[in-house]
This record gives C-alpha cells, structure tokens and sequence, in this order.
C-alpha cells in the first residue's frame, strides 16, 4: 500500500470513528431516535472523495443501529446501502453542483430513502419517520456545510501537494 492510500485510508477509518461518535448524539423521535452518524460521511465525501464518504456512511449506519439494538432488524443492510449511495451522489454533485448536492442529500435521506418501509411495512410508518429524517438530516446537512467550508481549506494544503488524493 503507498503512503498516500494508507493516508486515505486512515483518515477514512477517522471519519468513521466520528460517524461512530456522531451515532451517540441522538436526537429523540417518535420512532427512537435519529443519529448523526450522517455528518461525518458528508464531510469524508467532499475531503476524501465520494467512495470514502459513502462506506462512511454505510459504516456510520451500521454502528449507529448496533448502538440502538438494530431496532429495524435486516432492514439496517438496506438503509446503510441507501446511505451508502446517497453519500456517493452526494459528493460527486458536490464537485459541480454544490446547492444541488445538498438539496439532494436532504430529498435522498428525508423522503426517498424510507419509501421501501411505506411498502414493506405501511404507509403509517413511512409519514412517522419523516419529521424526524427531515430534522436529523437537515441538522446533519448543516452541520457538514459549516464544518466543509471550515475544514477545506486547511485539508486542500494536503491535497496540493499529494499527500492525499481527495
């Protein structure tokens, strides 16, 4: 392994160690609680690349739900590859569309990612899940845009002179 990919890959371990942190501040909801595991992957995804923040993302979900018990059983593969995905848009767009990345990120996670449940499990449980995917989402949207334009500029010193590549 070159000394650039064991950067990265370290520094993707990091982020999913935040993601990990991030699963212990929940924010309380009529269906448990809503994690903010999403945050770091968000930031993984712009810094690091799209791959990188999407199995952050995967990661970060799977950690988040053995924190709480796995309360949606085998259904937490499906939403840590929605997560997986959704964070992979999310920082290709972000290369070229930054506003659509985000209003995309927040549409992905808050509406369309719980659209299976609407049908596997009812409709009933599909509209209790959106207050809180709309509140945790946004809250961890925001929280990678002021965290991204803090830490971008101090990470593309790294990135200029390849001791990563983002």
């Amino acid at each position: 392994m070159t000394n650039i990919k064991l950067k990265k890959t370290v520094l993707t371990v990091m982020f999913i160690s935040l993601s990990t942190v991030g699963a212990m501040i929940k924010i309380p909801s009529f269906m448990g609680s809503i994690a903010l595991d999403s945050l770091p992957a968000l930031i993984a995804a712009v810094l690091l690349g799209p791959i990188a923040g999407g199995v952050t993302a995967a990661m970060g979900h799977i950690l988040s739900s053995l924190l709480a018990g796995f309360p949606l059983g085998m259904f937490h593969g499906l939403i840590s590859l929605e997560m997986l995905g959704l964070v992979m848009l999310f920082g290709y767009l972000y290369k070229k569309l930054k506003i659509i990345s985000y209003l995309t990120m927040f549409i992905g996670n808050a509406f369309l990612a719980p659209l299976p449940f609407y049908f596997l499990i009812s409709p009933t449980f599909y509209y209790t899940l959106l207050t809180p995917l709309m509140v945790g989402t946004f809250i961890n949207i925001i929280g990678a845009y002021l965290l991204i334009r803090k830490v971008s500029p101090i990470f593309s010193r790294y990135v200029a002179t390849g001791e990563i590549k983002g």
